[in-house]
C-alpha cells in the first residue's frame, strides 16, 4: 500500500525575534522550529503576549527574524530582496486579521478582488471569480456595500475571501474570531476549515481559545516565545 507524503509548505528553523523596548532587548520569539505540511491546519495557542502574532508575522514573511530561517514553498525569506518578498506575500500567502483590515473606500467586491487586481489579472475574470467567491461565503447581496455597512462577521468573511481568492499555498489567520460574537465566530471558523479542506490550503491560525484550537490537525502551545509542546489531534467538528 502506497503512502502519500505531504510536502512541507512552511519551515521555521530555530527562529528568534528580538525587539528593543526602552533600551532593553525583548525576545518575542525564542528558538522556535515549526513545519507545516501541504494542506495541514495548525493552531498556535497561548495567552496574550506569548508571541503568537509575532510568530505568524514571521511565518507569513511580514517580518524578518533576528536569527534563524523561514522557508516558504522552497523560498528562503532571508535571502529575498524587498520586491521578491512582496511578490511572495502577494502570490503565495493569504492573511486574515482580527480586525479585518478591509480598505474602507473599496466595496466588498473590490476588497475581495484586490489580490488579483494587484497581480494584473483581467478585470472581467477577476470580477467573475470575486462574485463566485462572494456567493460561496453568502454575501452576493453585499457586493456594492462598503466595510462600514457590514457586521463584524460579514467583514471577516470578506477578509477571508480576499485572503484565498488568489489560491495561496499558505493562509495566516491571526485571532480571526477574536473580535466576533460566538455565532459569527463559529461561522467564520467553519468557513476557514471548509476552505482548508476544499482547496487543500495550508492554514496557520493563532488563538487563545481552546474551542478554536481544537478544530485544527495540530496545536502548538506557545508561552513566553517558546514552544512548550505540540498536540496532534483528531479534528473536532465545528
Amino acid at each position: 500500500m502506497s503512502v502519500t507524503v505531504r510536502q512541507p509548505i512552511l519551515r521555521a528553523e530555530a527562529v528568534y525575534k528580538t525587539y528593543a523596548r526602552a533600551g532593553a532587548p525583548i525576545e518575542a520569539v525564542r528558538g522556535v522550529s515549526l513545519t507545516l505540511a501541504e494542506g495541514e491546519f495548525v493552531a498556535v495557542m497561548g495567552p496574550s503576549g506569548c508571541g503568537k502574532s509575532t510568530l505568524l508575522h514571521l511565518c507569513g514573511a511580514m517580518d524578518r527574524p533576528t536569527s534563524g530561517r523561514i522557508v516558504i514553498g522552497g523560498a528562503v525569506v532571508d535571502e529575498l530582496g524587498d520586491d521578491a518578498l512582496t511578490d511572495l506575500r502577494r502570490t503565495r500567502i493569504g492573511f486574515v486579521f482580527q480586525f479585518f483590515n478591509l480598505l474602507p473606500t473599496l466595496t466588498v467586491l473590490e476588497n475581495i478582488s484586490l489580490p488579483l487586481l494587484l497581480a494584473g489579472k483581467p478585470l472581467r475574470d477577476v470580477t467573475r471569480q470575486a462574485e463566485d467567491l462572494a456567493g460561496r461565503i453568502g454575501l452576493s447581496h453585499r457586493l456594492q456595500q462598503f466595510p462600514r455597512q457590514l457586521s463584524g462577521g460579514e467583514a471577516q468573511r470578506v477578509a477571508i475571501a480576499r485572503a484565498v481568492i488568489h489560491r495561496p499555498m499558505l493562509v495566516m489567520a491571526d485571532e480571526p474570531t477574536g473580535n466576533l460574537d460566538s455565532v459569527s465566530g463559529a461561522y467564520v471558523l467553519s468557513l476557514l476549515t471548509e476552505l482548508n479542506r476544499e482547496r487543500h490550503l495550508t492554514l496557520l491560525l493563532a488563538t487563545h481559545a481552546v474551542e478554536i484550537a481544537r478544530t485544527a490537525d495540530r496545536i502548538v502551545h506557545l508561552r513566553d516565545g517558546i514552544i512548550e509542546h505540540e498536540e496532534v489531534r483528531q479534528r473536532a467538528t465545528v
